[in-house]
């Protein structure tokens, strides 16, 4: 198996293909994200990288990340998305997936590596604590209706 970047820190898709190739993979665990390439290469535009991982010409898992400088932990490579296939699960594919976002790591200098996890995701907890990862915080969040047009800023 190996891990593919489909996109480079500069927002631009590298590898169109893997991009689409990734889709089924990707809304295992995203199903919401409405039409998917437009949508993923806003999301790379705005920062994220891609990457996937591939074997027999099969994607088989998903990461999509940022490096982000952060005032309490520095600069950190946080993890939006890490998904592998329902039917590839505990065969070293979300392993990979983390080795290469470790390395990334170590190339670019960052501080720590941190994702968030759905609370009543368990077998995701257990997969994350063998990697060797913590709970370090909680993370908050309030979903903000979009303001209305004609409004302005007092």
């Amino acid at each position: 198996m190996r891990v593919v970047a489909v996109s480079n820190d500069k927002g631009e898709v590298t590898d169109p293909e893997l991009l689409g190739a990734a889709e089924g993979v990707h809304r295992q665990l995203r199903p919401h994200l409405g039409e998917y390439l437009t949508r993923m290469k806003e999301v790379l535009a705005a920062g994220a990288e891609m990457a996937v991982a591939v074997e027999d010409g099969r994607v088989k898992g998903v990461t999509v990340f940022r490096i982000l400088e952060k005032t309490h932990s520095g600069r950190d490579l946080y993890c939006d998305d890490l998904v592998t296939d329902e039917a590839q699960r505990s065969t070293g594919v979300g392993h990979a997936l983390m080795q290469y976002m470790e390395r990334v790591c170590r190339e670019r200098a960052c501080d720590t590596f941190s994702l968030d996890s759905g609370a009543r995701r368990q077998q995701a907890h257990k997969f994350y604590f063998r990697e060797g990862m913590t709970i370090t915080s909680f993370h908050f969040d309030k979903k903000i209706s979009p303001r209305p047009t004609g409004i302005k800023d007092v």
